[in-house]
């Protein structure tokens, strides 16, 4: 059942059509965006929802859930959704659960819109947030794993099951002051960083590189588009990219209807073009093909260069550590510093972070109840969608071939969003 928008705002667990604040186009007034402003189910008294194959030991679990990304809070939410006592403690050294894939949107939004503080999530779950960076490394798993116990900042944390979900690392190079990467955005928001550099540059010299033509670097290069064109700022776009079309690692369909917006936003295309610097208001390139240097005006540059894992950590079929070809049975690890060795998907995704994070709870909770039966990770991406700005996109679903855009692009990625903010409140909707 669906609450009309104008009359929810003061009702519990109201699914609500258009999000208060936030300035939705016009043809998304009919698709759905669930916000539940109580959690039910976690608080004292309710139904614990069943868990297949699960009977508790009747031991009130510590568990310690290294990294506070999309797989860490999954796994926290999978956890006290079905065992509501554990005693759970996030280490991550941020104060803030980001909602990394929507950074992008803060050229329209507030930053603070895709940021939990870890205090809400303490509050809201009664877990307890550690700021403090964990050093991942074999010696020390093993260690942590036979002590029962970790030191991080002088406190001894002791646990019965630890989740490593530390995510994999932003590849960064040095840079000067009118560059820019990813890390930039954790911290203000894509408008304050532009405006506060726009105005500063000649006219005659108003051209910008984005460099990075995958899925975050055209995500970012289209809504800085739109940016530009609502300030009148008079500035040219340009995207450099290594490979010879953009999004190369999906299928053909989504570089062809991206190149042509690109188009119509009369963006320049620098294919098979390697980044190696920027020097004052020039940008440094190479030839892929040619290995010739060269460089263009540039006033500013926005490095999305993609994430870098120099060792993952080797996980069997069920998410548990293995280390010497032995599986930890009380370390788990999820998100994009793992590799399952199974049939399901090992993409640095959000879809494959929640989806490992998920898996993990449940089956640390199976491994210390009465069976052990543990559940395989078999799970393949459902479907993707690239946000091309405002009002436009481009995805596939259900096979890689089905390649969707627009509109019904548009409702997928919605709906994706949705089920995500719906965990964060304690309502687990990924069925498949």
């Amino acid at each position: 059942m669906y609450a009309a928008a104008g009359d929810c705002y003061d009702r519990p667990s109201a699914l609500l059509l258009h999000p208060p604040g936030r300035g939705y186009e016009k043809f998304l007034a009919e698709v759905t965006y669930f916000r539940v402003l109580e959690l039910p189910g976690l608080h004292e008294g309710k139904t614990v929802p069943f868990l297949p194959f699960y009977i508790s030991g009747h031991k009130r679990l510590k568990i310690i859930i290294a990294g506070g990304g999309y797989a860490g809070v999954a796994a926290l939410v999978t956890l006290l959704r079905h065992m509501p006592e554990a005693s759970v403690t996030i280490v991550d050294p941020a104060i803030h659960h980001i909602k990394i894939t929507h950074l992008h949107e803060t050229f329209r939004y507030p930053l603070e819109d895709f940021l939990v503080p870890f205090s809400t999530l303490e509050n809201r779950f009664g877990c307890r947030h550690v700021g403090a960076e964990l050093r991942i490394e074999e010696g020390l798993l093993q260690q942590w794993h036979d002590d029962g116990f970790m030191t991080v900042d002088d406190e001894i944390l002791e646990f019965d099951y630890l989740l490593i979900a530390s995510g994999a690392p932003i590849e960064q190079m040095v840079k000067s002051p009118n560059v820019l990467d990813l890390k930039d955005f954790f911290s203000t928001p894509g408008s304050g960083l532009l405006e506060s550099r726009l105005d500063a540059v000649d006219a005659k010299d108003r051209i910008i590189s984005v460099v990075g033509g995958g899925a975050t670097g055209i995500q970012f290069l289209f809504e800085l588009a739109h940016f530009l064109q609502r300030r009148q700022a008079g500035y040219k776009l340009r995207l450099i990219h290594g490979e010879d079309r953009v999004l190369n690692h999906f299928p053909a369909g989504f570089s062809t209807y991206t190149q042509a917006r690109m188009g119509h936003l009369d963006i320049d295309f620098y294919a098979s073009t390697r980044f190696r610097g920027q020097e004052a208001d020039e940008i440094m390139l190479e030839n892929r093909d040619t290995g010739k240097r060269f460089s263009l005006p540039s006033a500013i540059s926005l490095l999305f260069l993609g994430k870098t894992l120099p060792t993952a950590l080797s996980a069997n079929v069920f998410g548990q550590v293995v280390i010497q070809q032995q599986p930890l049975q009380n370390i788990f690890t999820a998100g994009d510093c793992s590799i399952y060795h199974s049939f399901g998907s090992n993409s640095m995704t959000a879809q494959s972070a929640v989806r490992k994070g998920m898996l993990a709870a449940r089956n640390i909770l199976r491994h210390s109840g009465t069976f052990k039966l543990l559940e395989p990770y078999f799970h393949r991406d459902l479907g993707y969608v690239v946000s091309l700005g405002p009002a436009d996109a481009v995805g596939w679903l259900a096979l890689e071939g089905n390649v969707v855009n627009g509109i019904p692009a548009m409702m997928i990625k919605e709906i994706v969003e949705a089920q995500y903010d719906l965990l964060l409140t304690g309502i687990d909707t990924y069925v498949l």
